[in-house]
C-alpha cells in the first residue's frame, strides 16, 4: 500500500485564505485545507457529500442557513446538494472527505490514486 506524506503534497489555492493539499482515491477526495482567520467560504452547494473534521481551530460552518461552531475533534456531515458557507473564526486546519470525488479538485494536482 502507498504511504505518503502531507507535508510533501503541494498546497493549491482554493479561494482566498483557503490553500488544500488534495490526495484523490477511485471513489473519494480527500482535501486536508489550511484557512486563515477571518477568510470567509461564500454560500455554494455541490453534488458531492462532504464531511468536513476540524482538526485545528474554530469554524462556524452555516448549513441550510444554520450556523454551527466547530472546534477541534468535531465533524459535520453535508448531504449533496446542500447550501453551505463558512468563516473561520481562528487560523483552522480541517479535513474535508468528498464523495464521489470532485473532478474539478483532482484537475487542480494532488495524489492521485484512482
Amino acid at each position: 500500500m502507498p504511504l505518503y506524506q502531507i507535508s510533501n503534497i503541494e498546497p493549491k489555492p482554493l479561494i482566498e485564505g483557503y490553500t488544500a493539499q488534495f490526495i484523490h482515491t477511485a471513489s473519494a477526495t480527500y482535501s486536508h485545507v489550511r484557512v486563515v482567520a477571518g477568510a470567509a467560504l461564500p454560500m455554494h452547494q455541490h453534488p458531492h457529500e462532504q464531511v468536513s473534521y476540524v482538526l485545528e481551530g474554530e469554524f462556524e460552518l452555516t448549513v441550510n442557513g444554520t450556523p454551527h461552531r466547530l472546534v477541534p475533534g468535531q465533524v459535520f456531515v453535508i448531504p449533496s446538494n446542500t447550501p453551505h458557507a463558512g468563516l473561520a473564526i481562528t487560523d483552522c486546519f480541517i479535513l474535508d472527505v468528498f464523495t464521489p470525488v470532485r473532478e474539478d479538485y483532482r484537475e487542480k494536482g494532488g495524489v492521485v490514486l484512482g
